[in-house]
C-alpha cells in the first residue's frame, strides 16, 4: 500500500512538461548567488562540486596503476578512481571504482587527501589502502591495469596532477600506521599545465 497525500494549496506547484523547468539565470530569494531557476514554478537548480573517490593501493611494495581507456586523458596512467554514487560512502565509492577499473579488491583503507580542483568543480578524497590479492584485470575504463615498482611508476605519463600529489603524499607516509590527511600542494589547484 502506498501512501498518497492529496496536495495543498500551500505545497509549491509541479512542473510539468508545458513548464520550460529552470531556465533563467537570478539570484533567488535568500540567496547570494546567481542559479538556473524555473520561472513557471520557482524551482531552483543547484549545481555542486563533484565528489572523486580513490586509492593508492599497494600489493608487496609494488603500487596499481591503470591506463585509462576513456577520455579525459586517455591512454595515460592513473590510480583507480571516479564519481561516487548516491547513497555510497566515500570507502564504498574507492571499493567500487578499484573493482570496476582494475577487478581489485582493497584492504585496510585509510583517508589520504582531500584535493580541491576548482577548475572542474572536483573534490577528490584519495584513500591509501592494500590489495588483498595481486590478481587484478583491466575493467571496462582501463586499457591495461599494472602492478609497478616505486622506481618504475611512469612519472611522465600520468593523467592528472592530483595523481602525482597522491602518489607522492604516500610515499611520504609510507610505514606509518596513521597521519592527517594531505591536501592540496601550497598554491596548486591542479591546473593542467603541461
Amino acid at each position: 500500500m502506498t501512501d498518497t497525500k492529496a496536495p495543498s494549496p500551500t505545497d509549491p506547484p509541479i512542473t510539468t512538461v508545458e513548464d520550460g523547468g529552470p531556465r533563467v539565470r537570478a539570484v533567488p530569494d535568500g540567496d547570494n548567488m546567481e542559479r538556473l531557476v524555473c520561472p513557471d514554478c520557482g524551482f531552483v537548480n543547484y549545481e555542486n562540486p563533484k565528489i572523486v573517490v580513490g586509492t593508492v593501493a599497494m600489493w608487496e611494495g609494488r603500487v596499481l596503476l591503470c591506463r585509462r581507456n576513456i577520455m579525459p586523458r586517455k591512454g595515460h596512467w592513473t590510480i583507480p578512481a571516479g564519481y561516487m554514487e548516491l547513497n555510497e560512502t566515500t570507502e564504498a565509492g574507492a571499493r567500487r571504482e578499484a573493482m570496476e577499473e582494475a577487478n581489485a579488491d582493497l584492504a585496510d583503507l585509510q583517508v589520504l587527501a582531500i584535493y580541491n580542483i576548482p577548475r572542474i568543480s572536483q573534490v577528490q578524497i584519495i584513500y591509501r589502502g592494500n590489495l588483498a590479492t595481486p590478481d587484478v584485470a583491466a575493467g571496462p575504463e582501463s586499457q591495461e591495469v599494472a602492478l609497478f615498482e616505486w622506481n618504475d611508476i611512469p612519472w611522465h605519463d600520468l593523467a592528472f596532477p592530483s595523481v602525482h600529489w597522491a602518489l607522492k603524499h604516500f610515499d611520504e607516509v609510507r610505514g606509518f600506521d596513521s597521519h592527517p590527511p594531505f591536501g592540496n600542494p601550497p598554491g596548486d589547484f591542479g591546473d593542467m599545465t603541461r
